[in-house]
């Protein structure tokens, strides 16, 4: 398991704009650098990006919510190569 943090404070969401769909819902698959949330600041929306591969378990933090650099965003369940 790890975490994908903010890389900046700002206020975070999940979905590009209000009446969009999510980047990702929990449960969603995710590949490295996929986006899966933006951060706004300033009027410029950042866009956080996935470090690994894995699978969203879960978002720990709700559209609207002010977040600090550092802080933890989601929870991903790292995918672990098949052995052969």
């Amino acid at each position: 398991m790890s975490t994908v943090k903010a890389q900046q404070h700002g206020v975070f969401y999940r979905r590009p704009a209000p009446e969009a769909d999510p980047y990702v819902r929990e449960g969603g698959h995710v590949d490295p650098g996929q986006t899966i949330a933006v951060i706004e600041a300033v009027k410029t929306y950042n866009p956080v990006k996935a470090v690994t591969s894995g699978v969203v378990t879960r978002f720990l933090l709700a559209d609207g919510t002010e977040v600090n650099s550092g802080q933890d965003i989601a929870e991903v369940a790292d995918e672990t190569p098949a052995r052969g």
